[in-house]
């Protein structure tokens, strides 16, 4: 059957798209128009600029295959837009539900599996010739010129994590920064960071074994964040630093047996 034989062959509301379609002809013009039918010998349409009933022209003066061209290409715009915004919607939808898994109270949460485990902060504590101080909260660490040694207790943590490439949320106190670090071993203890103080300007040089990690926010001062690279065996911590040089907060974990 020829498609000009059909009584109805086409009928685009294009006004359930929120726009209007331009029904070409041969001659180059084109109407504006909410909808339009091809019928066996003419078109009829809603004109977009005039209100009031049904119009009619001959089908020979219509460039039907232009005009159902971009018809369909408007429609598949509409169609794409319509999933973006979906997939908008429901990405947001995901977010403040991931938000809202980890508790409420500032600190890090391991994701094991299919929960997440909070990590307990770690004591640190600043040795400088041989005197030592143990801090217990985000606070500047008490350093003098010279160099500043901050460790924390025992060899090994305590808290494991599984695999090497674990993953971490982190509700912060404040919007500062956030990292992973490699803890290097000593007899009794391991090392955090060495701060050096340079004299009269007091300076300071902070020197940490930062792991490249990815960061993605999640919610109001909550971060995931990962490794980009699997970690080798080893004692690693995450941190929180404020925006004053010597402030640190840790949590440390360990990676292998």
């Amino acid at each position: 059957m020829k498609w000009w034989r059909l009584p109805v062959l086409l009928l685009i509301a294009v006004s359930a798209f929120g726009a209007t379609l331009r029904l070409y002809l041969k001659d180059g013009t084109y109407q504006l128009v909410k909808e339009y039918q091809v019928l066996k010998d003419r078109v009829k349409y809603l004109s977009a600029e005039r209100s009031g009933e049904w119009e009619e022209i001959p089908l020979d003066l219509v460039d039907i295959n232009r005009t159902k061209q971009e018809a369909a290409e408007h429609e598949e715009q509409v169609r794409q837009e319509a999933k973006e915004d979906a997939e908008e919607e429901g990405a947001i939808r995901e977010a403040r539900q991931e938000a809202n898994s980890v508790p409420d109270e500032a600190g890090v949460y391991y994701v094991r599996v299919d929960k997440l485990e909070p990590l307990k902060q770690a004591d640190l504590v600043v040795t400088h010739d041989k005197k030592r101080t143990v801090l217990k909260i985000l606070s500047p660490i008490p350093m003098v010129a010279g160099k500043n040694t901050v460790d924390i207790e025992g060899v090994a943590s305590s808290f494991r994590v599984n695999g090497d490439r674990p993953e971490f949320y982190f509700r912060l106190n404040a919007v500062d920064g956030l990292a992973i670090i490699k803890l290097t071993p000593k007899k009794t203890s391991r090392t955090v960071e060495t701060v050096s103080i340079a004299p009269v300007t007091n300076e300071l040089d902070e020197k940490r074994e930062v792991v490249p990690t990815f960061t993605r926010q999640v919610g109001e001062l909550l971060f995931k964040i990962w490794p980009e690279q699997p970690m080798l065996p080893g004692e690693y911590a995450v941190i929180e630093f404020g925006a004053e040089q010597g402030t640190l907060q840790l949590y440390d974990f360990g990676v292998g047996n």
